[in-house]
C-alpha cells in the first residue's frame, strides 16, 4: 500500500492535480538545462534516489520513506526539499527532461540550413525518445495516469510541449524569412516529431527488439527529414 504523503491527500483522487509545472510559456532556447548544482548536492542526491525508486516501483508503489532510504538521507531532509511525492516527481521529470532537450536542439542555435537543423533535431529526438530514462518515465506516466492525472501533464509540460514551441518558433522564422512555408507551426512541429518517432518509439516502449544503432537513427531522421521538407520547401 502506498504511504500517504503530508499535504497529498489520504486517497490518490486527494493528490494536487493543479501541476506546480504550470508556468509561462518557454522554449529550449530560454528554458535551459536545469544546472547540476541546482539545489545543491542534497538535491541531487535525492533526486537520482527518487528516480531509481520510480523506476522500481512506479509512482503509487514509491513512498517518499523508500525514497529517504535509497536517496540516503532523513524523512526530515526530505520534506525540507519537497513537500510531497507529487512536488518530488515534478522536480525529476522536469530535471530528466530539461537536461535532455538542449542537447537534441543543438543545432538550433547554429547557423546552418533548415535541413541541417533539421537533421540535428531529428536525431537528437529520436536519441531522447529511445533512451532508458525516457522509457522509465513514459511507462510510469502510461500506467500511473488514470488515478494520477497530474503526472501526465507534468511530462507533457516539462517535455514534449518545450519541445514542441520550440520547433514551432523555429519555423515561424523560418517561414518569415522565406525559407520555408508551413502555415501550421504547431501543427508542422507535432508531426515533424511523430515522423521521427517511426520504426523505434513504440517498440521500445513496448520493450520489443529494435534497431537503434547510430547508423538506423541517421536513416530515420534523413527519411523524416526528407518527407517534411517535400511539403514545406518552397516552390520554385
Amino acid at each position: 500500500m502506498a504511504e500517504t504523503d503530508p499535504g497529498t491527500g489520504a486517497t490518490p483522487t486527494g493528490i494536487e492535480t493543479d501541476s506546480p509545472t504550470s508556468a509561462p510559456a518557454a522554449d529550449v532556447l530560454t528554458c535551459p538545462a536545469c544546472d547540476p548544482e541546482e539545489g545543491g548536492a542534497k538535491y541531487q542526491q535525492i533526486l537520482v534516489g527518487a528516480g531509481e525508486i520510480f523506476a522500481e516501483l512506479g509512482y503509487e508503489g514509491a513512498s517518499m520513506s523508500h525514497i529517504a532510504r535509497r536517496a540516503g538521507v532523513s524523512k526530515g531532509t526530505l520534506y525540507n526539499y519537497f513537500d510531497n511525492k507529487a512536488a518530488l516527481f515534478t522536480a525529476f521529470v522536469r530535471q530528466t527532461s530539461r537536461n535532455g532537450l538542449p542537447n537534441a536542439f543543438q543545432s538550433i542555435r547554429q547557423d546552418l540550413p533548415p535541413r541541417g537543423v533539421l537533421l540535428g533535431i531529428a536525431k537528437g529526438m529520436i536519441g531522447l525518445v529511445v533512451a532508458p530514462t525516457t522509457l522509465m518515465l513514459y511507462r510510469i506516466v502510461i500506467s500511473e495516469a488514470p488515478r494520477f492525472p497530474h503526472l501526465a501533464q507534468t511530462f507533457w509540460d516539462n517535455g514534449p510541449a518545450i519541445g514542441i514551441r520550440t520547433l514551432s518558433r523555429w519555423l515561424q522564422t523560418q517561414t518569415a524569412n522565406g525559407h520555408l512555408v508551413v502555415p501550421e507551426p504547431e501543427f508542422a512541429a507535432e508531426q515533424f516529431f511523430a515522423l521521427c518517432q517511426t520504426r523505434v518509439a513504440m517498440r521500445c516502449r513496448l520493450r520489443m527488439t529494435v534497431d537503434t544503432s547510430p547508423e538506423e537513427i541517421e536513416r530515420i531522421a534523413t527519411r523524416s527529414v526528407d518527407m517534411f521538407l517535400a511539403v514545406h520547401t518552397p516552390r520554385a
